[in-house]
């Protein structure tokens, strides 16, 4: 096959099937997913795995062209997953099911390389337009994940991050860990006082009230794990 494209899932030339990894730590999930897949006759699902570490390892082994993960597995995360996979094939294409409506899942799950996110409440009829997207090498959003990823652009997002300086990015992250002024003052080595003034700064640049805004700066911007 000639044609190049941006995502990794190639249909096989033979017989022009794709071929799909499943997992999912419910059984009962897994199932309902094959059984919505396999009505198409151009895909087939050629394993399932119960959780992050055995979809990774399988991934890896056997190729498929796209992998459904559920984002909260045992052993590793579906996130975790991915990381591991992509680092293994960069190229591979991989969706990631969730029953979370969290625009923190959503972006940690593109910034980890996932071609899409879909809530498992709309994977009846959100699954299939999702793997043709992926199939034409085009990411997958539904019109909620657009509008939360433009609000960030439009919003919390207007502020780039080269616009803090190195010790305000440093200052974030050690707030959004929790950590207290006096405990960053002894990890950066400064005063209390100084620390308080970065953290005012932060808060004006960024137009954020409190802690609780700053953290999910802090996720969005890859500064901290959500």
């Amino acid at each position: 096959m000639e044609a190049e494209r941006a995502s990794a899932v190639v249909v096989a030339e033979t017989n022009g099937t794709m071929k799909v990894l499943i997992a999912d730590d419910h059984g009962i999930v897994r199932s309902g997913l094959r059984m919505l897949l396999e009505q198409q006759a151009d895909i087939e699902v050629i394993g399932e795995a119960s959780d992050g570490a055995e979809a990774r390892d399988m991934a890896i082994r056997e190729k498929p062209d796209l992998a459904i993960l559920d984002v909260k597995m045992p052993k590793l995360t579906g996130l975790q997953a991915t990381r591991e996979i992509r680092a293994h094939a960069p190229d591979f294409s991989i969706l990631i099911l969730s029953m979370y409506d969290d625009e923190r899942y959503l972006f940690e799950a593109l910034k980890a390389g996932a071609s899409g996110y879909v809530l498992k409440a709309q994977a009846d009829s959100d699954l299939l337009n999702a793997v043709r997207a992926v199939e034409r090498g085009e990411p997958f959003l539904t019109p909620e994940a657009q509008r939360a990823l433009i609000q960030d652009v439009l919003g919390e997002g207007s502020v780039r991050e080269d616009e803090l300086t190195p010790r305000e990015q440093e200052v974030v992250k050690l707030v959004a860990e929790a950590h207290t002024n006096r405990e960053i003052a002894e990890i950066l080595h400064l005063s209390e006082k100084t620390v308080e003034s970065h953290r005012a700064n932060v808060l004006r640049k960024l137009g954020m009230r409190d802690r609780v805004e700053l953290v999910r700066y802090a996720i969005r911007r890859g500064l901290v794990e959500p």
